[in-house]
């Protein structure tokens, strides 16, 4: 089974760490793409360091920080980028943070969930493609719908470099896509592999209303990554998914089989 989580836009910067080392990572067949668009966002964001020529400098800053869809105080986050290659690593699992994150809380999980995620979690990632909780990595920025000069849009370098890597690592097993639409687009699961395809959705029903509210479908979708791998099922098909999740105490409905997969709605009444 392979559990597919989107990035988080904020992360936590570590202290110290060993640089970063693409070839360190999972999935050493995207360190190509790896590098491509790692150089493209340095190349970018190494601006504003040259006082001769300060006029300069803040007009190649504020474009940076506008392809990055950053505001004017946020020209700290294009130093950072800038500093990528020599900044510090440190796992995954404490680089991305954010609802999803904190629902699911990685350091808190037993010994043998944590085992569970290393094997079965995968995170998108606008700069690496995927990683896994335990890839060393740095904290940057980059979301995944910035088109970066000279390379092009992030989702079009991952689409085309993801295909035969995630089928690699999905197997014969079930993927649980959890991304949300923007990381979606980076790779999307053809038709011969729809059967193996469970995307989750979750919804609010308030009055015989539901709805999608984001700050609590995120905090779902992390508590219910967190019982699963505490859970240790590792279903083969949609439906059997549906079914552990039932098993856990979830309101679940399941939606007709399509060419895209099998798409489950967890239905919730409490915020």
């Amino acid at each position: 089974m392979l559990i597919l989580l989107p990035p988080s836009e904020g992360k936590a910067a570590p202290r110290r760490g060993k640089p970063l080392d693409l070839a360190s990572l999972g999935s050493p067949a995207l360190t190509p793409a790896r590098s491509q668009v790692l150089d493209a966002l340095v190349e970018l964001c190494d601006v504003g360091r040259d006082p001769s020529v300060p006029t300069q400098n803040a007009v190649l800053l504020s474009h940076a920080a506008a392809t990055l869809g950053l505001g004017p105080s946020q020209s700290d986050l294009v130093h950072a980028n800038a500093a990528l290659r020599t900044a510090a690593t440190a796992r995954a699992d404490r680089i991305y943070t954010g609802v999803l994150y904190d629902a699911l809380d990685f350091a808190t999980l037993s010994p043998a969930a944590k085992r569970r995620a290393t094997a079965r979690v995968g995170i998108a990632s606008s700069l690496f493609g995927m990683v896994r909780p335990g890839d060393a990595i740095p904290a940057y920025r980059l979301s995944g719908d910035v088109t970066l000069p000279g390379l092009g849009p992030v989702a079009g370098v991952w689409r085309e470099a993801l295909e035969p890597v995630m089928r690699e690592a999905l197997g014969k097993g079930l993927l649980v896509d959890l991304r949300s639409g923007m990381y979606a687009a980076f790779w999307r699961p053809p038709a011969d592999l729809a059967p193996q395809v469970a995307t989750v959705r979750v919804l609010h029903e308030h009055n015989g209303q539901r709805k999608v509210v984001s700050h609590f479908n995120k905090a779902t979708k992390g508590r219910i990554v967190r019982a699963v791998l505490e859970h240790g099922g590792a279903p083969r098909t949609p439906d059997g998914f549906a079914d552990l999740l039932v098993e856990l105490g979830w309101d679940v409905e399941v939606h007709a089989p399509t060419k895209k997969g099998t798409q489950l709605d967890v239905v919730v009444s409490e915020l």
